[in-house]
């Protein structure tokens, strides 16, 4: 028996138990599925695999990389989204238990949605972000790892909001810059591309893995993963997001100073033509 909305309920709601709901005790991956093929399914794997490991869940002898892709391929299949989706599989600890929980084991969670594009477009609509300094991201391990706790993404998103903002920076507790509330942040000085490294507390994103790689392979443009000051900002000459179901977002304007998005557009154009060569 519970009390839900005022209701006393006789029946059992799930989530009266369920470790993800109660304690963010979850990890999660979200993956983009383009004419039936998960892109970049070993990483996002591996990543997931990592996170179990770091928050101490018991990984099962089926979890292998072909047993997800085929119960994700065959959900978007049934649900006939093969050729564009976007899916989530959330994987949490069983019920039981209180902070310490009474079993490692755990159960998962994969559901999915149509997307419009196949294909990586660069969105050049006005982006306007700013600072989020209400909260800061600590310098750690876990804050590397995609938990289902995600409060200050949430609280961010409710600011810029709030603000007119398409999204906020997010800084860590040494105030300096780790990434933007929907993925990971890349500044680009002259040749010079730049992300933080995941030791300032960002998310190690998965296409933030391929945008440095595309861009390593680049002539002429000089790559490096270094701490990124908001002053830093305004003196770039571009600013963008990546993530894995958006690919590259440009920032168009941070305070006062307005951006380029001269890399930007060609990197899009080097990762759908990575993709349609795999």
């Amino acid at each position: 028996m519970i009390n839900f909305n005022g209701n006393v309920l006789e029946q059992k709601n799930v989530l009266t138990q369920n470790r993800a709901f109660l304690y963010g005790d979850g990890v999660f991956e979200t993956l983009k599925i383009v004419n039936g093929k998960i892109l970049f399914l070993e990483d996002h794997y591996f990543r997931l695999m990592a996170s179990m490991r770091v928050v101490r869940m018991e990984i099962p002898m089926n979890f292998t990389m072909e047993y997800f892709e085929e119960q994700i391929l065959n959900l978007v299949k049934q649900k006939e989204i093969s050729s564009s989706a976007r899916a989530r599989i959330t994987v949490f600890r069983n019920d039981g238990g209180l902070y310490l929980p009474k079993t490692n084991e755990v159960s998962y969670l994969i559901h999915a949605t149509p997307l419009v594009n196949a294909l990586y477009a660069l969105n050049t609509v006005s982006y306007e972000v700013d600072l989020y300094k209400d909260f800061y991201v600590t310098k750690q391990l876990l804050s590397s790892v995609k938990t289902t706790n995600k409060l200050i993404n949430v609280t961010g998103s409710i600011f810029a909001h709030e603000n007119g903002l398409e999204n906020c920076i997010l800084l860590n507790d040494t105030k300096n810059v780790v990434e933007v509330l929907q993925g990971n942040l890349f500044m680009v000085t002259g040749k010079k591309l730049i992300t933080p490294p995941v030791s300032e507390g960002c998310l190690n994103g998965v296409m933030r893995k391929q945008i440095l790689a595309l861009a390593k392979r680049m002539e002429g443009i000089e790559v490096s993963e270094e701490i990124i000051s908001p002053f830093d900002l305004q003196k770039a000459d571009e600013l963008f997001l990546t993530n894995v179901i958006t690919g590259i977002q440009s920032i168009t304007k941070y305070r006062k100073k307005e951006f380029t998005a001269n890399l930007a557009h060609l990197l899009v154009q080097k990762l759908n033509e990575s993709i349609s060569q795999n």
